[in-house]
């Protein structure tokens, strides 16, 4: 992309971030801002907490498996910020489907693959414990960790899900 995409201005007004800070926040749920990026969490409103991610920045698994060892027990919904189209249908389709079995990985489907960025990950022991050995191994793949667990793909619209790589119109 060549910039900061959670800084690129978003068509509804705010930024990339702050659209999707707000729109998590219609689930009426506790948000954890997780970044290395100053500028990130300077725009986390007083109601989110705003966590500065610790080096070595290595990806989305490594700061799942952060999360999971701040939140354990609970169900995380990971979410990515470069989905500038994603709604809160889509959102709480997905929470609707996990409800219905809260143990097990519940990622977006947007009827061609996964999109494990935008998931429910229970932060259970098992999950929790397969996590960590996996990050003590070295494993850095979202997509090789999740090779090894049952994930249910739940099927979204996948307008809401266009994830948005390169320079250009979002709309």
């Amino acid at each position: 992309m060549g910039r900061d995409k959670a800084l690129l201005p978003h068509p509804e007004g705010g930024t990339w971030l702050e659209r999707t800070l707000l729109l998590l926040g219609q689930l009426e749920a506790p948000i954890t801002l997780l970044s290395r990026h100053p500028a990130h969490l300077a725009l986390a409103p007083a109601a989110i907490t705003a966590l500065a991610e610790p080096p070595p920045w290595e990806g989305p698994l490594l700061a799942l498996h952060r999360l999971m060892q701040r939140h354990p027990g609970e169900q995380l919904l990971l979410c990515p910020v470069d989905m500038p189209d994603l709604s809160l249908d889509a959102l709480q389709t997905l929470l609707a489907a996990a409800a219905a079995s809260p143990t097990r990985l519940h990622l977006a489907h947007d009827g061609e693959r996964l999109q494990p960025l935008l998931g429910l990950y229970p932060s259970s022991t098992p999950i929790r414990t397969h996590l960590a050995a996996a990050v003590q191994r070295g494993e850095r793949r979202l997509q090789s960790w999740l090779a090894a667990l049952p994930c249910r793909p739940i099927p979204l619209d996948p307008r809401a899900m266009r994830n948005v790589n390169r320079p250009g119109p979002i709309n």
